[in-house]
């Protein structure tokens, strides 16, 4: 991808893996615009790089969705690249009765916010000479963690519409990326003294190199072993990787 000259949407842009890409990709001298549902994250964002700006979206809402994609377009006519980040994440045991809200709030937001404005923006990036939608999955979507079922079923479903979606946008000069990350020290399940995840400034370096690249996948190296999981024998894989997950540091 093109890492410079783009005038960018980046969901969940306030904080975390969102935020950490939004100010790499800002100081290439992109146009950045951040957008959240948490207004107190992204004005503490855009004050911290002069030149980025944020919209109030959320993802979750197709009324909000609609309306803040009919303002973009009108704003920002060389909009090129949409980046799905926003996500949420919760523990859940899937062997019992789960909270039937928490379950739709993460489907709605982790994989029907994406497809809802993905579908609300390509015709407008598909008019660019360039463009770009880079969705932000995960590696619990090749291997699950049983402890989140949910949201690792959310990102296995989010890489497969990226799969289903380049393909039908391949004669298009719209391109389709997926990030899929490690676990990363972030705001997520409050893993930023995580001592087995990935520190976020190294995971946002190794990114932006592999970005900057014609890689479909954008892995980072410490992703790759779970990504290369899937095959024959992944159920044990499974069962191996949720075993040591299960287990504390140390």
């Amino acid at each position: 991808m093109k890492l410079t000259g783009n005038t960018i949407l980046i969901t969940g842009g306030g904080s975390g893996i969102g935020r950490g890409l939004a100010e790499a990709l800002h100081k290439l001298g992109n146009k950045v615009i951040i957008s959240g549902r948490r207004k107190k994250k992204l004005t503490e964002t855009i004050q911290a790089n002069p030149g980025m700006e944020s919209v109030e979206l959320d993802v979750a809402d197709p009324a909000s969705i609609a309306a803040v994609a009919g303002e973009l377009v009108a704003k920002y006519p060389k909009l090129n690249v949409l980046v799905n980040n926003a996500g949420i994440m919760h523990i859940d045991d899937v062997s019992g009765p789960i909270d039937d809200a928490v379950a739709v709030a993460t489907v709605t937001t982790n994989l029907l916010g994406p497809i809802r404005l993905t579908a609300a923006l390509v015709d407008h990036l598909k008019k660019q000479e360039s463009a770009a939608v880079i969705n932000v999955s995960s590696v619990l979507g090749f291997v699950p963690l049983a402890l989140a079922a949910i949201y690792s079923s959310t990102k296995a479903a989010l890489h497969s519409y990226s799969l289903s979606l380049r393909y039908k946008l391949r004669e298009s000069s719209v391109s389709v990326l997926e990030i899929a990350p490690p676990w990363v020290q972030t705001d997520l399940l409050n893993s930023n003294n995580e001592p087995r995840a990935m520190p976020l400034r190294e995971f946002i370096a190794e990114t932006m190199k592999v970005l900057g690249t014609d890689a479909k996948e954008v892995l980072v190296e410490q992703a790759r072993p779970l990504r290369n999981n899937v095959g024959p024998d992944e159920g044990a894989f499974v069962t191996q990787f949720n075993d040591t997950m299960t287990q504390p540091p140390g």
